[in-house]
């Protein structure tokens, strides 16, 4: 995770030299395909099973350097794709979106993440929607110690 973010953070930071006042830059704008496989407990009538298929999700990464500091924005959300129960055959459709911040102090290479997901699989009939929501704040401190806190963390079943 460290080196993907000086990657990031030596990217933004070479877009951005020379600039005198800071912007935000777009450093992602695309749409890339995951492959999913995982139990969903709501799926089958509520019997759960496993759900494989694959997501299509839209990408958008903003970057900002100011001094010392990189910020950056995301938004990811499903554009397409579907998902198949392997018992049933049902058929699913994800909705929702990720967003959220980023901050990392390039003197003492702190980092906070704060993301907010929404998301819910949709499934045929009743009791087979899965709802995701949660708030969480991630820091990682010089020594790659990590603390997680969670605002609220809820899956619900519809």
């Amino acid at each position: 995770m460290k080196r993907t973010l000086a990657l990031l953070v030596t990217t933004t930071a070479l877009m951005a030299a020379g600039a005198g006042a800071a912007r935000a830059e777009t450093v992602t704008n695309d749409t890339t395909t995951i492959n999913y496989a995982g139990f969903v407990p709501c799926a089958n009538g509520g019997a759960g099973e496993i759900l494989i298929g694959t997501i299509d999700v839209h990408n958008l990464v903003t970057s900002t350097v100011n001094g010392n500091t990189v910020s950056s924005q995301f938004h990811f959300q499903p554009q397409g794709g579907s998902l198949v129960g392997v018992l049933t055959g049902d058929t699913y459709r994800l909705t929702g979106s990720s967003h959220g911040s980023s901050h990392v102090s390039l003197d003492t290479d702190h980092y906070v993440l704060t993301y907010v997901n929404n998301y819910n699989l949709i499934g045929p009939g009743p009791g087979n929607n899965l709802r995701v929501h949660e708030i969480a704040h991630v820091n990682i401190d010089r020594n790659e110690d990590v603390t997680v806190d969670h605002d609220s963390f809820t899956i619900d079943c519809g």
